[in-house]
Parts: structure tokens; C-alpha cells; sequence
């Protein structure tokens, strides 16, 4: 009489679990990879879309300010690396109408000043009224003023502490 299977055998029953867990382990090292490459990507986008706001904020600030034929921007040239800029723009992060938009480097951070009245030295006193923007970590800030015959062009020069650099040209109208 013949015996008709009905059950595993133990050897079987290991062996299935034993394929399960190594397949489990390579699905769970995918899982956390993947984890891990999304975090970085996240960080570098974050990274991107600082430097992007940061490059949209200076060039509006001075876009705004070269096409105004009653605007002169200010350079004060501090040392090799670091400019004093400050001028009047039509453009405001802080809901001002012509505010005047003060570049400044204290302690190797690019800041941006806005206020109602112009900031005209390096040395700020707290009497004065202003928003400040935090732009970054800065080794560089440089402007520099290219005059034509036709137009006034500023190339911003910005090199930022972790590697990234930023070079605008703003051209008159």
C-alpha cells in the first residue's frame, strides 16, 4: 500500500525558512539603502534650492537697483574678499517700498541688510531699524562695477564656505 505525502519534512520546512531569512536580510539592506540615498538627495535638493533663492535674492536686489538711473550703488572694498555694498532697490523681502539693501561679511557670514534708511558704515549702531538675512558661510563677496559706454554692468562674486560658488552678471537697461 502506498503512502500519499501529506505534510512537509523537517529538512524541508529549514530549508524554506532558511531561504525566507537570507531573502528577508537583502530586502531589508535594499530598504535601508534606499533610505540612505533619499536623505542624501533630500539634502543636496535643499542645498540646490538654498543657492538657487540665494542667487533669485542678489540678483532682483541688484537688478532692481542698476535699472534705477537715480541709484548709485556703494562699494567699500573691506579687503581682498569682502565688499561693503549698500544701495536703494525696488526689491524687498520684507515688504518695504525702495528699501535700502546693505551687503555686509561679519565673521566670515554674508548678510543682507533691509531698512528704511541707508546703512552708510561697517560699524551698524542699535539705533538704527533694519531686517537681516543670514545669506550663508562666505570665503568671497566681491562686486564689481564694469562701466560701457551705453550701460553700467556689476559682476557679484560670491564663494561660500562649503565650495559653492556664485558669479552674477546684472546688466543695465
Amino acid at each position: 500500500m502506498k503512502q500519499s505525502k501529506q505534510a512537509f519534512t523537517l529538512i524541508e520546512m529549514m530549508i524554506s525558512i532558511t531561504i525566507l531569512s537570507i531573502m528577508m536580510i537583502f530586502l531589508y539592506q535594499t530598504n535601508a539603502t534606499l533610505h540612505l540615498s533619499n536623505a542624501n538627495l533630500k539634502n543636496e535638493s535643499e542645498a540646490l534650492t538654498k543657492i538657487q533663492k540665494i542667487k533669485q535674492v542678489v540678483y532682483l536686489d541688484f537688478l532692481s537697483a542698476v535699472n534705477d538711473a537715480n541709484n548709485s550703488i556703494s562699494i567699500l572694498q573691506r579687503d581682498k574678499k569682502e565688499d561693503f555694498v549698500s544701495f536703494m532697490s525696488k526689491h524687498s523681502l520684507h515688504q518695504r517700498i525702495n528699501p535700502y539693501i546693505t551687503y555686509i561679511v561679519k565673521d566670515k557670514k554674508l548678510y543682507r541688510l533691509e531698512s528704511l534708511e541707508k546703512i552708510s558704515t561697517v560699524e551698524i549702531s542699535s539705533e538704527q531699524a533694519f531686517d537681516i538675512d543670514s545669506l550663508g558661510e562666505v570665503d568671497i563677496f566681491r562686486l564689481y562695477k564694469a562701466k560701457t559706454k551705453t550701460s553700467t554692468d556689476y559682476l557679484a562674486h560670491i564663494k561660500f564656505h562649503n565650495k559653492q560658488e556664485i558669479l552674477l552678471k546684472i546688466h543695465s537697461f
